[in-house]
């Protein structure tokens, strides 16, 4: 039973009992850091925007075919307030659930989950390998050539843009500043 609110011990504590995959953990992260971001940027509670964002595919690599219901019975046997849960299951939203997003906190994780990718493999083929030389202008130029990390559904990330109502350049760039804040736990400080 995690103490209320959960800490971030106890999410990543929860999140590496359910998955050994490098990657899954690092994209976890990266999402915590840009959830701690946009909470700070919109002075809301980072604590629990990173907690959100650092759990929020908690049950994908055991149960990738039950993705979201695993993590709400995962969740509420846990004890976790209702409130993570609800914005954990909301990214979902369309494709393994029908939890919309409603909270900023919600929408913003909706929109910022597969943008994270896409500024990864963005940043990965650049000759620095870095997040930290990497501006929106160089992730919208790979936006446009749909065979580029052709994984990422982008038409997510433009339904999230809309729910917040900004523009998609202003959210790539909060995205990279967000990943920029974690560069080295994720592992695209590269050569800089």
């Amino acid at each position: 039973m995690p103490s209320n609110p959960p800490t971030r011990n106890e999410a990543h504590d929860l999140l590496t009992r359910y998955n050994q995959s490098e990657s899954l953990i690092k994209h976890a992260l990266a999402v915590e850091g840009v959830m701690r971001y946009m909470a700070r940027k919109r002075g809301e509670d980072e604590e629990k925007w990173g907690v959100v964002g650092l759990i929020h595919d908690l049950d994908y690599e055991q149960f990738p075919d039950q993705h979201c219901k695993k993590t709400q019975e995962i969740m509420t046997a846990e004890g976790w307030p209702e409130e993570y849960t609800r914005a954990v299951i909301s990214h979902g939203f369309g494709l393994c659930t029908d939890v919309e997003p409603r909270t900023d906190m919600e929408k913003v994780l909706y929109a910022i989950d597969e943008l994270t990718g896409l500024v990864a493999t963005t940043a990965l083929v650049r000759p620095s390998k870095s997040v930290l030389d990497l501006t929106a202008k160089s992730v919208k130029k790979k936006w446009k050539d749909k065979r580029f990390a052709a994984g990422v559904d982008r038409s997510i990330i433009e339904n999230g843009a809309q729910m917040l109502g900004v523009e998609i350049s202003e959210l790539i760039t909060d995205t990279i500043a967000g990943m920029q804040d974690v560069a080295e736990a994720i592992g695209l400080r590269g050569d800089l």
